[in-house]
């Protein structure tokens, strides 16, 4: 009797599955959406619901090659040595951090590893990458390759003036404000998001983004703003982005790592939007050259001008209904009292963190990323934040004023060994 219930509930369970498969293939093919067949594959099949930081081996992939003339960071070796407490640990492995390295004056003063992560190992930076393509976007305005940010894109990409995009700027993408429609969710497998990530075609699929509202009016942060840029760069430089890239930032950039950017299929299209993969040391020389206005190692690779240009608010509304206190041009920037903090920022809490002031930077791969903070939080204190800043502190991830906090503290214990 019990043989008969198994072989009765196993044959009920095939039936349910063979047709749950049907449908879920009769959905993809009928709506287009091919895609997903890799999403599933790459992602839902090995237990996960969204991409991951060590994604490189399931992608084509383009090689961006470390420095010919690599420039190691120094490294202090005093008896001032810092570390973490008990609790800043603690939270570092409640989120699941991988790495996790603190700058000061271009010196190395504290750096940490977890799990199978080490100092040549490379993870994605998923938004940071934005940053990278935005330091790009300065070199070839200074090359002259790029006109200036207020030409349309259309300009180099001429179908671009098709679905009411013919007013649409350089700057407009830039800044988030070119109002395309667009779905920005990181887990939805139906948002243009998840199909750019698997797709083999992404320049057809922003040559077929559509406007939901008038450019340069409001901040809304969507990753098609930066994979168009990509096709821009492509277009104004004549050479790949990574070639660029290779060429005009990380080889001046001292890297000592080489790099890779994620294809959207073998010798393809970068997916500038994110997907640029390199070690955490590598990705602080771009906080350096944050910190540093544009000069690395006094070697000057994007100019003063543009540099202070990326970290100005954009004179736009936020969908809280606000003025932008947050974003630049594919830069994050804080104003924590009358000292600015810029950041860029990646989908699992990928940080690059700079304090111009005092010479910091911090770099910080992970898993898990916090929420961002909201108009209703009432939350604040347990991560270094006052109701009094409030409006200032909306839309910036929660988790930035915890390693703000955690490297103050860290830089005071250093002041008082000494």
């Amino acid at each position: 009797m019990m043989k008969k219930l198994v072989v009765l509930i196993l044959k009920k369970t095939g039936i349910v599955l063979f047709y749950t498969v049907l449908l879920l293939n009769l959905f993809i093919l009928f709506s287009g959406k091919t895609y997903l067949y890799e999403g599933i594959f790459q992602t839902y099949l090995h237990g996960r619901s969204s991409p991951g930081i060590y994604d490189l081996p399931n992608f084509h992939k383009r090689k961006i090659s470390q420095s010919a003339s690599p420039i190691p960071w120094a490294i202090n070796t005093g008896n001032d040595a810092i570390s973490l407490s008990k609790s800043e640990e603690e939270y570092h492995q409640q989120f699941d951090s991988k790495a996790f390295i603190i700058l000061q004056n271009d010196t190395i003063i504290y750096e940490k590893y977890w799990d199978e992560h080490s100092i040549g190992k490379v993870s994605n930076s998923f938004s940071m990458s934005k940053s990278i393509i935005s330091l790009l976007i300065g070199i070839a305005l200074e090359e002259k390759k790029i006109k200036n940010l207020d030409e349309p894109v259309w300009h180099y990409l001429p179908s671009f003036k098709e679905y009411g995009r013919k007013s649409i700027t350089l700057r407009h993408l830039l800044s988030m404000s070119s109002g395309f429609e667009w779905n920005e969710s990181g887990s939805n497998p139906l948002s243009e998001n998840a199909e750019a990530y698997y797709t083999d075609d992404l320049y057809g699929l922003m040559m077929r983004q559509r406007v939901a509202e008038d450019p340069g009016k409001a901040f809304i942060y969507q990753s098609g703003n930066t994979q168009v840029l990509g096709h821009v760069l492509e277009k104004a430089t004549g050479v790949s982005l990574s070639n660029y890239a290779a060429i005009k930032l990380w080889g001046p950039l001292g890297a000592e790592n080489p790099a890779y950017w994620s294809l959207d299929k073998e010798n393809g299209n970068e997916k500038s939007f994110c997907c640029y993969y390199a070690t955490a040391r590598d990705f602080a020389r771009i906080g350096s050259l944050l910190v540093n206005k544009g000069v690395f190692s006094g070697k000057r690779i994007v100019s003063e001008a543009y540099m202070d240009e990326v970290v100005k608010w954009g004179d736009l509304i936020t969908k809280e209904g606000i003025k932008n206190q947050r974003y630049g041009l594919h830069f994050w920037a804080y104003k924590n009292g009358s000292e600015w903090v810029y950041y860029c920022i990646g989908f699992k809490g990928q940080f690059i963190i700079t304090i111009p002031s005092r010479k910091i930077v911090i770099v910080r791969i992970g898993n898990v990323r916090d929420r961002d903070v909201s108009a209703t939080d009432v939350s604040l204190s347990n991560i270094g934040m006052t109701k009094q800043n409030l409006v200032s502190q909306i839309g910036h991830p929660r988790d930035l004023f915890v390693y703000l906090k955690m490297v103050n503290r860290m830089l005071n214990q250093k002041s008082q060994k000494r």
